[in-house]
């Protein structure tokens, strides 16, 4: 725990070092916690699909089908960080995250499992709170109280950057096009003692 009672940020690991582990006699078990849908438009081969959101909810139960060993796996290191948190607190300190996230993997040439394209959520949450700001920018035009619109997107991304989390980016994961298959709790504990998904 750090001074504030926090769990410690995990440790980060490169693209390279992750290759070399993941080539080794004994791997370790790579958790993705992003949207099911964005697992399904790309992941590393052989991860896991582990939704932070769903990683919240029941982080003492899956942290008994986790070890010390696994690598968290997002779109930029940022969700991986905070499902490594919550895993703290339920008792697995240690955990590692892919530094960069499936950004840096891809940009490295390191093999990936494909499906439908998709939006990574980071982007989606530019998209939108862009687009509401820059509405209501010039809707102040001819409605000057338009202009606290944007400036309510902009305080909630200061508060989303301050707090490390982000209230649009969680309520765009619930969209149907963000939500891929169904990923409930049983489904993702198969996975985990099968290999599957």
């Amino acid at each position: 725990m750090t001074a504030a009672g926090n769990p410690p940020n995990p440790a980060a690991v490169d693209t390279a070092t992750l290759r070399r582990l993941l080539d080794a006699g004994n791997p370790p078990r790579l958790i993705d916690v992003r949207t099911p849908g964005e697992f399904d438009a790309a992941h590393i081969p052989g991860s896991r699909n582990v939704p932070l959101d769903l990683l919240r909810a029941h982080g003492d139960v899956l942290r008994a089908h986790l070890d010390e060993r696994a690598v968290l796996v997002c779109h930029s290191g940022r969700r991986a960080g905070q499902a490594g948190r919550v895993l703290a607190d339920a008792g697995l300190p240690g955990l590692r995250v892919l530094a960069g996230g499936i950004s840096a993997w891809q940009d490295a040439g390191a093999p990936l499992a494909t499906g439908k394209p998709r939006w990574a959520l980071e982007r989606q949450v530019r998209l939108v709170a862009g687009s509401i700001v820059l509405g209501s920018v010039l809707t102040s035009a001819r409605l000057p109280r338009a202009k606290w619109v944007a400036a309510g997107i902009g305080a909630g991304l200061t508060y989303a950057a301050l707090s490390n989390t982000c209230a649009m980016g969680m309520l765009l994961s619930r969209l149907p096009y963000n939500r891929g298959p169904r990923t409930d709790l049983t489904t993702v504990l198969d996975a985990l003692a099968t290999g599957g998904r």
